[in-house]
């Protein structure tokens, strides 16, 4: 019952002071750019792969799309944080969901090739390829696993901090309608007086 609680329901598309407060404790803008920074190093790593005689390029690919969902999920999260509207909030949890579900779907895809073990794949110039080469293959898996991991923890924790924003907002609209409803209190009638 303090200062917060005393705030006026804000218009629609608007933000309480308690729920923008909410929301920049999580650090958006400084999660955004993380995930901005993961989609460089992860492109990066990937071209790097393609540049390689491996047989798996297709799901390398896959990265590609990856990369892009986290410039957009990034480039949200950042703008969220910097002009906070439940608009913003909104746009950044339905990136965050997509991202997710892109990076589990791309993390499947590379652990199942790591550690890379070139003799399983009996093709011919897999045996050609040499051991430092093969070394160097499973270090750059390993990192864009790690990669995929991290982001795949930053996008719950967006999640759940725009789940909560959202929570707090239906919960404060439903409030502000029960008291808008509520009819007023009328004085109370004396009771009659008695003989």
């Amino acid at each position: 019952m303090g200062i917060d609680s005393e705030d006026p329901i804000p218009p629609d598309g608007a933000l309480s002071t308690k729920q923008v407060r909410t929301f920049l404790k999580g650090e958006p803008k400084t999660l955004g750019a993380i995930q901005i920074i993961i989609a460089a190093l992860t492109l990066c790593l990937s071209v790097t792969l393609l540049q390689q005689p491996i047989h798996f390029s297709g799901d390398v690919k896959v990265l590609l799309v990856v990369v892009v969902q986290l410039i957009l999920s990034g480039s949200a999260f950042v703008h969220a944080g910097r002009m906070p509207s439940l608009f913003w909030v909104k746009t950044s949890l339905v990136l965050n969901l997509m991202s997710a579900a892109f990076t589990t779907a791309a993390l499947g895809l590379l652990s199942k090739h790591l550690p890379y073990r070139q003799d399983s794949y009996h093709c011919e110039h897999c045996r050609r390829v040499e051991n430092f080469t093969v070394i160097m293959i499973d270090g750059v898996l390993g990192t864009l696993v790690l990669f995929l991991v991290l982001e795949l923890l930053i996008c719950i924790t967006g999640m759940l901090y725009g789940l909560s924003i959202l929570a707090n907002s239906t919960l404060q609209l439903a409030v502000g309608s029960q008291l808008m409803s509520r009819p007023r209190s009328q004085p109370a009638e004396p009771p009659p007086a008695s003989s």
